[in-house]
């Protein structure tokens, strides 16, 4: 049994490290374009080209990325869409993580060449490739963003591990923190040796550009080929393809992914403004252009401290509590920076307290939003893994793009554009920097904070509640596929053979006491079971495959497995009474759902001494789930079984 363990723990834990690797290059090429394209752009873009006609071009350049990334705002969730609806011999999501992850790391390169330096020959030809271009690398770069998160449900359904895997690829987002540390010395070295001057040149950029391009193109292979999407009955049930306006109808009636999503939104807004103008506050208000390398070190040191933190601290503290506590930090670094931005002692506090509870609050919305994909099912009957969780990058971008925006005006209006120094700042341009930098942001702040807290109600304890709920109204339903259409249309069963009754015998799962489904008494005192089975109470702690065929379900809590023989029988084993509420612990199972076995398989292991010291029974209880489908059944009449006796033969119409 200790084995077992080991060898799944080494397995979670390469499918874990496999997909948080791949988000340093994820969290670099969104560092590198949401956060410093605009920075680019206002400062070596348009190097040599006349001030006024440069200033035009920067303003251009603003206008354009926000009016196409807000109309691309509304393509996310289609595209969330299209990603759900892929099928392939790879999985849903491995197609979109390469191909899409290359070709967005590709064209992130060539924007920030300046289109191989067109923006400094001929304004008109820039404008018109620059368009279809940006509209390209936003697409693509979308279906690989959506494409990695929306994994993390089809990775697991347990909301710890969910916490597990996302709390790792929160950790590896140290990559854009790397970006904000190395990206001044970088293009400032690289600019030297091209050119011989020490400033942020386009040779920097460009090198920089592919340097980032290049470690997004190995991290999109890392996670495609070094995770594996789990094929549970959860997912197998929703498979067809949803149309666009289903997928609308259910985004619009699950009210807690909404819920969730609107305070993230308002949150992103006053974030994405102080973000992209940080660099701003150390050049133009400090003076101190050559210690924004602090505005990186310091997210980048509490990474490592706050994402494996996270999993371990909610097993204490509710993600709610989590997230109120890291946003009123926020809150208090606003206030600290619009008190004082001329002592560095009191900057450097405020970037502490501004930072380091961002990756907690990441996590706790990002949870919540993929729990609502449980909740949504329950509710609605539709089940969108990567649509619903294309709402937080959709989000995301709603934010990069008033963040560009602001960054682009404000930069212009406060004259902090090309040459200007700290020296040339007026007091009006100050002013109007702290007021979109930090006040703006603080009222946000304090509004997200208000929504989250009294409209969230998919806490951990109810995403499990629900995740059960599903499973049991699953098993009552019949744990197989419950239709497929040929390709000429019509309905069949899966997993018949034949339209003649077939007669299916079913070995004992496990050595023991026969008993009625009538005679069991549960763990509440209460006496008979409905359904068609038998029960039996178990002498041993190990569950073996009954008939050869496959496993079609298996609970998050690991105690219940639902099984179809070969020859489309149904059956679903409950292992213990009352055991739902030990959440797998004592439980180990040797096989995932969609993996096949033969009769005599290991299947299941069970402490049963951990189970009757928890209070609980350890009865086995097998249930036919086809009700009207059984013509007939004939149980044993022994008393005691062992392991691979026969149990029962069902005849199936």
């Amino acid at each position: 049994m200790d084995s077992v363990q080991k060898k799944q723990r080494k397995k979670s834990f390469w499918s874990i490290f496999n997909f948080a690797f791949a988000n340093i290059g994820g969290s670099a090429v969104y560092m590198t374009f949401g956060t410093y394209f605009m920075v680019y752009v206002t400062s070596a873009m348009f190097t040599g080209v006349p001030k006024a006609e440069a200033n035009k071009l920067i303003a251009m350049i603003t206008g354009l990325i926000f009016i196409i990334r807000l109309v691309e705002i509304f393509i996310d969730p289609i595209i969330g869409n299209i990603i759900d609806n892929t099928n392939t011999r790879w999985g849903k999501f491995k197609p979109w993580l390469i191909g899409a992850g290359t070709i967005s790391s590709l064209l992130l390169a060539l924007l920030f060449s300046g289109i191989f330096g067109l923006s400094r020959v001929s304004a008109t030809w820039f404008t018109i490739l620059f368009i279809p271009i940006f509209i390209t690398f936003d697409i693509f770069y979308s279906f690989r963003d959506v494409s990695y998160w929306g994994m993390v449900p089809a990775l697991t359904e347990d909301s710890h591990e969910r916490s597990l895997f996302t709390a790792a690829a929160n950790f590896s987002g140290f990559g854009q923190n790397i970006v904000t540390i190395i990206i001044v010395p970088v293009v400032t070295y690289v600019t030297f040796v091209f050119t011989g001057k020490h400033n942020e040149g386009q040779p920097g950029w460009t090198a920089f550009g592919i340097l980032i391009a290049v470690v997004g193109i190995i991290c999109s292979l890392v996670v495609a080929f070094g995770t594996h999407e789990k094929q549970n009955a959860l997912r197998e049930v929703t498979k067809k393809k949803t149309s666009l306006k289903d997928m609308f109808w259910a985004l619009s009636h699950n009210d807690q992914m909404l819920w969730t999503a609107f305070p993230y939104l308002i949150y992103g807004f006053g974030n994405a403004a102080t973000a992209g103008l940080m660099f701003y506050l150390f050049k133009y208000v400090m003076d101190k252009p050559g210690l924004f390398w602090i505005t990186g070190l310091i997210p980048t040191i509490a990474g490592f401290f706050t994402s494996p933190l996270y999993p371990i601290i909610n097993k204490w503290v509710t993600r709610k509590t989590i997230y109120a506590v890291s946003m009123c930090s926020m809150i208090l670094a606003y206030i600290l920076l619009i008190v004082s931005t001329d002592n560095l002692a009191m900057v450097v506090t405020a970037m502490i307290l501004y930072y380091v509870p961002q990756g907690f609050i990441f996590m706790a919305v990002i949870l919540t939003l993929t729990d609502t994909i449980e909740y949504g099912q329950l509710k609605n009957g539709t089940r969108n893994e990567a649509v619903t969780l294309a709402v937080r990058p959709m989000l995301d971008k709603m934010s990069g793009a008033i963040s560009n925006a602001v960054v682009g005006w404000v930069a212009v209006a406060a004259g902090m554009t090309g040459t200007a120094t700290a020296a040339s700042m007026t007091p009006g341009g100050i002013s109007l920097f702290k007021l979109v930098a930090f006040w703006i942001a603080l009222i946000l702040h304090v509004l997200a904070l208000i929504i989250y807290v009294f409209k969230v109600n998919i806490s951990e304890k109810r995403h499990a509640e629900i995740v059960d709920e599903l499973q049991h109204k699953l098993a009552a339903e019949g744990i197989g596929n419950p239709e497929s259409t040929d390709e000429k249309g019509s309905e069949t069963k899966v997993g018949t053979v034949s339209s003649e009754p077939v007669d299916v015998n079913i070995a004992a799962p496990v050595s023991g006491v026969t008993m009625s489904l009538s005679d069991v008494v549960d763990e509440h005192g209460h006496k008979g079971i409905a359904g068609k089975g038998i029960a039996i109470q178990p002498t041993e702690g190990k569950i073996y495959a009954p008939f050869d065929g496959k496993v079609v379900l298996v609970f998050t809590t690991k105690h219940v497995i639902g099984l179809q023989s070969d020859d489309g029988l149904e059956v679903l084993i409950h292992v213990g009474l009352g055991t739902v509420n030990m959440r797998g612990e004592g439980f180990i199972n040797h096989l995932d759902s969609g993996q096949s076995f033969k009769k005599g398989d290991l299947l299941l292991e069970f402490n049963r001494d951990k189970i009757q010291q928890s209070g609980y029974k350890d009865t086995v209880v097998v249930l036919l789930t086809q009700g009207n489908d059984i013509v007939k059944t004939q149980y044993t009449d022994k008393k005691v079984v062992a392991s691979g006796d026969e149990l029962a033969e069902v005849q199936l119409k």
